[in-house]
């Protein structure tokens, strides 16, 4: 019997190079998940590490594109914009859009980058038109940006925009930080 291969295992890119995340936190969610600790290859299962405040919610899916790593060690973050949540867990082909440039601290750490790339699922309807930072304007970046600096801020943690880039220069971070699971290191 063929079993599909385990979250661990898929390539960043579909059959069409579209990119592939994981959906590890569904839009108005209180829940989330980290890396280390959120898939359990043996169980097949997430596990849960994080509860937001009362009141406090994912303002859309996030999750993670597989084969990846970045600068903070864990696979690359991506939120993703479409018409109704996906569950945990679920495959979502999505197109880059850009990505938030930021640097992030534990408590008492050292600073290190911690992008979070910005995509649409290439299902929606509701953002089909969307294609790079610009077509989502200044005030919901801003929004993005200052519900991750909350978010990592009630965890004790710090959050710090540097920057925004557009699509091509987000294809860029994730090109750089894919790895094949024979080497398990960035390529």
């Amino acid at each position: 019997m063929n079993l599909p291969p385990l979250l661990s295992h898929l390539p960043p890119k579909g059959p069409h190079e579209d990119l592939i995340a994981v959906i590890e936190t569904p839009k108005g969610s209180p829940n989330k998940y980290k890396y280390k600790y959120k898939y359990e290859e043996t169980y097949g299962a997430f596990r849960l590490n994080t509860v937001m405040p009362k009141g406090s919610f994912w303002p859309y899916d996030f999750g993670f594109i597989r084969s990846t790593v970045g600068d903070d060690g864990d696979p690359l973050d991506v939120l993703i914009l479409m018409d109704e949540p996906a569950p945990m867990g679920c495959l979502v082909s999505i197109r880059l859009v850009g990505a938030i440039e930021a640097k992030q601290r534990e408590q008492g750490g050292n600073w290190e980058r911690n992008d979070r790339l910005l995509a649409i699922s290439t299902k929606s309807h509701t953002h089909a038109d969307i294609y790079d930072l610009d077509d989502l304007g200044s005030a919901l970046l801003g929004e993005i940006e200052q519900f991750f600096v909350n978010y990592t801020s009630q965890r004790g943690k710090n959050f710090k925009p540097i920057g925004r880039i557009g699509a091509k220069k987000a294809r860029k971070i994730v090109e750089k930080g894919t790895f094949d699971k024979q080497q398990k290191s960035p390529s």
